[in-house]
C-alpha cells in the first residue's frame, strides 16, 4: 500500500484556503493548488458538522483510503484538501468514491 503524503502544517491549509480552487459535490469539497513539489500531498478536514469524534475519524480513515487507490491519477505537483460535507457521514464507500472521481475530473487534476 503506497504512503499517503500528508498535509500537516496549518500554514499549508490556509496556503490552500488563500490561493486554491475549489470545486464541490453533495458530499464533499476539493481545493487544489499547484506546487513545485516532486509529489502531491493531501490534507483532509472533517467538520464537527459531521458528528463525533468516532463519526469524524470514520470518515477520515474511508477518504484517506479511497484517495490511496487514486493516488497515481493525480500526478505530482498538487497540494489538495479534501473537506467532509455533513452528508459525507451518511455517504457509502461507493459514493464517496464516485464524488472523489468527479471532483479529480472536474478540476483537471487526473491524468
Amino acid at each position: 500500500m503506497p504512503v499517503l503524503p500528508m498535509l500537516r502544517r496549518r500554514a499549508d491549509f490556509e496556503a490552500i484556503g488563500r490561493n486554491g480552487k475549489a470545486r464541490a459535490t453533495p458530499q464533499l469539497v476539493l481545493r487544489s493548488m499547484r506546487t513545485d513539489r516532486a509529489e502531491s500531498r493531501i490534507g483532509l478536514s472533517t467538520p464537527k458538522s459531521l458528528g463525533g469524534a468516532v463519526q469524524r475519524n470514520r470518515v477520515r480513515r474511508r477518504l484517506r483510503e479511497l484517495v490511496r487507490a487514486r493516488l497515481e491519477r493525480i500526478g505530482p505537483g498538487w497540494d489538495l484538501l479534501l473537506i467532509a460535507r455533513p452528508a459525507a457521514g451518511e455517504a457509502s464507500h461507493a459514493e464517496l468514491g464516485a464524488a472523489i472521481d468527479a471532483l479529480l475530473d472536474r478540476s483537471e487534476i487526473g491524468k
